[in-house]
């Protein structure tokens, strides 16, 4: 989830015996300049509303390298098949018939909130958790995320790719029976040096998130969890 010390110990083992690397921009990066100087690293970062390497590129080049009998590393952010389009790359392997190994990652959805002190359940407060992308507003047609149930759950949720779409997603849950005076926190460039909380209720995460000039890559926490432990980030 971007700090270099969480990825797990297999990923580092095969990313030391990598001949290329094909990165993301919210992968632990860092570890790139551990790489000895014959590997070859791809960027294929995607930042929002600018620069990107398009995913049918991103699936040649593994490909392409893979084929000329190369070690090939995609290295992820959090886990690949939490909205990383880890299958979709998998599928892309399997059809030109190179074989791959998955190695699970460490979730932004679970990780990123602990680092800022927040546990997605807690005895007493939250028995389960739902993690949603809010890439789409909830009243946009694109969007395959049910916000009326959500609404009505008891327990934590945590929002990805959300921060420019909070203000909508939280008027959708209130408007459907969630209380306005339901915490939030906003988590800022989790588990790097540059990490932040932004805390704020359901009512005013839209306004909070303007006037503090929340930026992605940031994870929402929405619940009762937000408040049960102590903050740990600057």
């Amino acid at each position: 989830p971007g700090d270099p010390d969480l990825i797990t110990v297999r990923g580092r083992r095969l990313l030391a015996e990598a001949d290329v690397v094909i990165a993301d921009r919210l992968g632990p990066r860092d570890l790139l300049a551990e790489l000895p100087p014959h590997v070859e690293v791809i960027d294929a970062a995607k930042i929002p509303y600018g620069r990107y390497m398009a995913q049918e590129a991103i699936n040649n080049a593994l490909i392409e390298h893979a084929k000329q009998g190369k070690s090939v590393v995609r290295l992820k952010g959090g886990d690949p098949f939490v909205y990383g389009r880890g299958m979709e790359e998998v599928q892309a392997l399997a059809e030109a018939g190179i074989p791959c190994t998955v190695v699970p990652g460490i979730s932004s959805s679970i990780s990123v909130p602990g680092a800022a002190g927040i546990p997605v359940t807690h005895r007493g407060v939250a028995h389960e958790f739902t993690v949603v992308s809010g890439h789409v507003a909830p009243d946009d047609e694109r969007s395959l995320v049910d916000w009326p149930s959500l609404a009505k759950l008891t327990g934590t949720l945590v929002i990805l790719m959300g921060v420019d779409k909070i203000g909508k997603i939280a008027e959708t849950l209130i408007a459907h029976g969630k209380s306005a005076d339901t915490p939030v926190a906003l988590i800022q460039e989790g588990t790097t040096a540059a990490q932040r909380r932004v805390d704020a209720t359901l009512a005013t995460v839209g306004e909070t998130a303007r006037a503090e000039d929340v930026k992605p890559p940031a994870v929402i926490v929405i619940g009762a969890v937000v408040t049960v432990g102590p903050k740990t980030s600057a």
